[in-house]
């Protein structure tokens, strides 16, 4: 019974990383286009440039829940 738990788990988390990463470039795209109009101090502009290209990086890395997590701050400061 504990390996079936096991497995289920692992599953789960395999398929939320799955639907992670599928969705990290549209999030990406969506702070890029926001940027050139953005209403936001030097200083946030800084944080959400720094926040999109760890959310990238993660990304790449196959961290996704780091990566949404790095592009919803940025999304949060642009307000989007």
């Amino acid at each position: 019974m504990k390996f079936s738990s096991m497995i289920l788990a692992a599953s789960l988390a395999l398929a939320s990383s799955a639907v992670f990463a599928g969705t990290c470039p549209k999030h990406m795209k969506a702070i890029d286009a926001a940027l050139p109009n953005a209403k936001i101090s030097a200083a946030q502009m800084t944080d959400v440039k720094k926040l999109r290209a760890d959310g990238e990086t993660f990304h790449k890395a196959g961290k996704h829940a780091e990566s949404m997590e790095a592009l919803g701050k940025a999304e949060k400061i642009l307000g989007i």
